[in-house]
């Protein structure tokens, strides 16, 4: 049964048409997650739309738009084992205008899969979607360096792009030693699972066979309850569902809790009727569980996504302002006290207001290089000082790192990202 198996959420990563989907796919089919049947079925769509070599994709791009585009938009998350554990893929966009989805993808994942095609190596997003796995706090990671077919299966252009991949790595903080890189083709479906002898130069383990080496995370259960909202339903006979993920704590049926802003922005409470997961109740779900729950007391209107659950003893922290440790990624000018865009925190996007730029710091050391600057710009690290413009749910890294995280966009691309490292608190009443 899979529910016995350690269970991890999986992130795959890289630059648009690097193969992502395609390697998903194949994963899937070849465990045998999904069958020749639906494959056929999809080959055939495939076919229909002209978009032929596309129908492993088509199994994690599930939405109509996506099958016309060929394009990953939303994150479609999809269940497989291996012979350790059980997984769920968290299949995240390549695309620009989508990295606010490998966002929040990103920060649920236990686990990394970055794929960098052989023919092109590394793209400005192979670099964008490194540091932010970084900084979203995705610890293990596996490379994978596919279409090695495009290269006639060459082991020094595989050599050649697993250096380049290091050295980014390596800027960002990433233990390369700790760092697995496997040659696949994920069309022809060499070294994804099935070991090849295309590439006899590698004697390596296949992709599967390394995603039974990652670790186990140590799940956050004795940390205080804190589930952010994704989606809030109602079901016919059920009443209000609310869905999200257990970041940390336990949550179990009969539980009393309290939902942070809600609607008031005060908290509302209500009682745990019924936990689902997969369309199975549960009496109890903990870190890394996707759920669904059902709360007495509690309406459609009165639960958002971005708001977060909590025990009523430990409620989720509603800040005034809170100070971050950011780091730019990708702004076109510089930024300044008053500048406010949108804070991708957990579920929720609040645009947030620059108040004081306290301290510019060296982004690879941390150490203090000027004290109140005038303005930070691209590569620069930061202390810096931010205001909510409305409720806001966020902790400190060092109390709960995993609702610390957060992502700062602005006309659709990534500026900067970060973490909380202080904050004032908003009495919830």
């Amino acid at each position: 049964m899979a529910d016995k198996k350690p269970h991890l959420n999986l992130v795959f990563i890289g630059h648009v048409d690097h193969g992502k989907s395609t390697t998903v796919g194949r994963l899937l089919f070849d465990t045998k997650s999904i069958d020749e049947q639906t494959l056929r079925k999809l080959r055939e769509k495939a076919q229909e739309l002209g978009k032929a070599g596309f129908e492993f994709a088509f199994v994690m791009d599930n939405l109509k738009e996506e099958r016309e585009r060929g394009l990953t938009i939303d994150l479609s998350h999809k269940r497989f084992e291996t012979p350790k554990y059980y997984f769920t893929i968290i299949d995240a966009p390549g695309h620009r205008d989508f990295v606010k989805n490998m966002i929040t993808g990103a920060s649920q994942a236990d686990a990394g899969v970055l794929i960098v095609a052989a023919n092109d190596g590394v793209m400005a997003q192979t670099k964008e979607h490194i540091f932010l796995a970084r900084t979203l706090g995705v610890n293990q990671l596996i490379v994978a360096v596919n279409k090695m077919d495009l290269v006639n299966y060459d082991q020094n252009r595989f050599e050649q792009v697993k250096k380049d991949v290091q050295e980014l790595l390596k800027k960002v903080g990433y233990k390369i030693e700790e760092i697995p890189f496997v040659p696949i083709a994920a069309y022809p479906g060499d070294n994804v699972v099935n070991k090849t002898d295309k590439m006899p130069w590698y004697q390596g383990p296949t992709l599967l066979e390394l995603l039974d080496t990652l670790k186990e995370p140590e799940k956050p259960i004795d940390l205080p309850l804190r589930l952010p909202v994704q989606d809030v339903y109602n079901i016919t006979g059920v009443g209000t569902v609310v869905v999200g993920r257990v970041e940390t704590g336990v949550l179990k049926t009969n539980d009393k809790v309290i939902i942070v802003p809600g609607r008031e922005g005060k908290g509302i409470t209500g009682e745990v009727k019924s936990i689902e997961m997969h369309h199975e109740a549960m009496p109890k779900a903990e870190p890394g569980d996707n759920v669904g729950i059902n709360i007495r007391g509690v309406g459609k209107k009165d639960v958002a996504r971005g708001d977060v659950i909590g025990h009523p003893d430990n409620p989720p922290t509603l800040v005034k302002e809170f100070t971050a440790q950011v780091i730019v990624l990708n702004h076109p000018t510089v930024i300044t006290a008053g500048y406010t865009p949108v804070f991708h925190v957990h579920t929720a996007q609040v645009a947030c207001r620059f108040e004081k730029i306290e301290k510019k710091l060296d982004p690879r050391t941390g150490q203090v290089v000027q004290e109140n600057p005038d303005f930070i710009k691209n590569g620069d690290a930061a202390i810096v000082k931010i205001v909510p413009t409305k409720p806001l749910v966020i902790e400190r890294q060092k109390d709960i790192p995993q609702m610390s995280r957060f992502a700062i966009r602005d006309s659709g691309t990534t500026v900067a990202a970060g973490m909380c490292i202080d904050l004032v608190e908003k009495p919830l009443k």
